[in-house]
């Protein structure tokens, strides 16, 4: 059974918020806007990356197994229990999606979790250095992102899931060594938007450290300043809806 959903968002008239415009979907439709938005920014080099959405339910919404972000619509998304049982939709869900589990579990206040392997984050988790706020596009990691210094192995399994839940704790995201990024936020714009800006803060700190060797950072009282005023609610969903703006019509 299909996910009651439809291919596009919704004909309602777009919200404001705070002055704002932002969007309406559902979440299947956010899911769907999202892989296809990170597919444009790169993020879909091959099959590696998952896209999670808990349901009031205790389900989740997921895409099926060997999809490219590129070509997944509403439709295509499925409804999975937390034994990764298939409830709606057609295929199998990616067994990667275990470790998203495990932060679900530890983060209550979690409902989506995005994972990919985008070509500067993989670049910067080669490196052995964590993601540094130097620039003010990076302030929404300000002591909020979180570094796993070793590699754990494929995230297929139980031990991998507690140990990239653990490391990442309270904070919003991850980078994880040898390997690429994981977000967890309240909402699916929010774990978008901090996707989309991740990539570009690791673009901006490998050609910052290529051209000069070291990074002059963000003022830390500043820096908590910027990255409170860019991550209100009405910013993360203004941002979500011109990211799925800037999708060819067809697309949408």
């Amino acid at each position: 059974m299909n996910p009651t959903v439809t291919d596009a968002p919704s004909a309602d008239a777009p919200l404001k918020l705070d002055g704002l415009t932002v969007g309406h979907w559902s979440d299947a439709e956010k899911l769907a806007l999202s892989c296809r938005i990170l597919a444009k920014e790169g993020h879909s080099e091959t099959l590696a990356g998952q896209i999670t959405v808990r349901q009031a339910d205790g389900s989740f919404l997921t895409t099926p197994l060997a999809h490219a972000f590129g070509e997944i619509r509403a439709g295509s998304v499925m409804r999975i229990d937390d034994s990764l049982r298939v409830l709606e939709g057609r295929g199998v869900p990616n067994p990667a999606v275990r470790f998203h589990l495990w932060v679900y579990r530890r983060r209550p206040d979690v409902n989506c979790v995005i994972h990919t392997h985008p070509p500067y984050v993989s670049a910067l988790s080669m490196t052995g250095e964590p993601l540094q706020v130097a620039h003010m596009d990076a302030t929404p990691f300000f002591d909020d992102c979180a570094f796993l210094a070793e590699w754990p192995g494929l995230p297929i399994a139980d031990v991998e899931g507690e140990i990239i839940s653990a490391a990442l704790g309270g904070k919003r995201c991850v980078l994880l060594a040898n390997h690429g990024f994981l977000a967890a936020t309240s909402s699916v714009e929010e774990s978008l938007y901090l996707s989309v800006l991740i990539e570009r803060a690791a673009r901006n700190q490998l050609i910052a450290q290529s051209a000069y060797g070291r990074l002059k950072l963000v003022d830390p009282a500043l820096a908590r300043e910027s990255h409170d005023f860019l991550m209100q609610p009405s910013i993360v969903k203004a941002s979500f809806a011109m990211f799925a703006r800037q999708l060819d019509a067809k697309e949408i």
